[in-house]
């Protein structure tokens, strides 16, 4: 299923896109998508329903805003410099374990949401990335098993301000955790879609210009093998998201460096997840 919540902020309704293209309406299965309701149990009864009803569900308008699809998430995790090639372009040293950091859940927005630019920065960058969420409790989970515990996958961008984040001290969190730097969506598409999730296209334009365009086949650390990490020094909780790092093309990566602008248009698209978009507004 592609699970997703439809309608104005902090009055998203649940819904999911069909086989056919259509935003249906499931307010009238349930009240929401949240974390209680992304087991593999919970999952299949939602399925069962869903085919139940088929051509019932109403509609959504075309047009109507998407909402990050999963409600009520409480931590959202990031892992960094996770692609070999975007190592190689940032002058770094491939890692030896993950590099582990957090994003506020402000940063949480809806997928064509605006992206904002905020008063002082001059180093607002773009990260097309994989996000994982979690589905049922994790502690301490092995490799073999780790999969079995996320619920499904969405296209994210985690926004960074490099300045922020490299040159003021202290945790690259200074540079991540900005209202709206972390748009998720469009939808949450279930595992069972995503057989191989080391297989899933990733791209992204700026102002139609290709700046990123890979695959997670190049990540250093495999879906896998991060949910099983984190699980060794924290508790994982249904609904929570990890973005996964990002392929080579950022921003900063180019010479002189290609920042986002006031004005500029960031397309995020992947195969299997979906598309974004979003407009830069400045806040200053």
């Amino acid at each position: 299923m592609k699970l997703l919540r439809h309608g104005p902020t902090g009055q998203e309704k649940p819904g999911l896109q069909d086989d056919q293209g259509h935003v249906r309406d499931l307010s009238g299965l349930l009240p929401d998508i949240t974390p209680e309701r992304l087991s593999p149990v919970s999952l299949a009864a939602l399925a069962r329903k869903v085919t139940n009803h088929g051509e019932a569900l109403p509609v959504v308008p075309h047009g109507t805003r998407l909402g990050p699809p999963v409600a009520g998430i409480r931590q959202f995790l990031g892992i960094g410099l996770n692609y070999r090639q975007h190592a190689i372009e940032a002058g770094m040293a491939i890692p030896t374990e993950p590099i582990v950091f957090s994003k506020s859940i402000t940063t949480l927005a809806g997928p064509d949401d605006d992206l904002p630019l905020p008063a002082g920065s001059a180093a607002l960058d773009y990260e097309v990335e994989l996000g994982i969420v979690i589905g049922t409790t994790v502690r301490r989970v092995a490799l073999a098993d780790a999969l079995g515990h996320v619920a499904g996958y969405v296209l994210a961008n985690d926004v960074s301000e490099r300045d922020w984040q490299l040159h003021r001290g202290g945790q690259w969190l200074k540079g991540k955790c900005h209202d709206g730097f972390g748009p998720i969506g469009p939808w949450l598409v279930t595992a069972d879609e995503v057989p191989d999730p080391q297989q899933v296209g990733l791209q992204l334009r700026v102002n139609g210009e290709e700046r990123q365009n890979s695959s997670t086949g190049d990540m250093i650390f495999g879906v896998a093998e991060i949910v099983s990490y984190l699980s060794q020094f924290m508790t994982l909780l249904p609904g929570d998201v990890i973005v996964t790092g990002t392929p080579q093309g950022v921003g900063m990566g180019f010479k002189p460096p290609k920042y986002l602008q006031h004005g500029d248009v960031v397309e995020l698209f992947s195969p299997q997840l979906g598309r974004q978009r979003q407009r830069v507004v400045s806040l200053g």
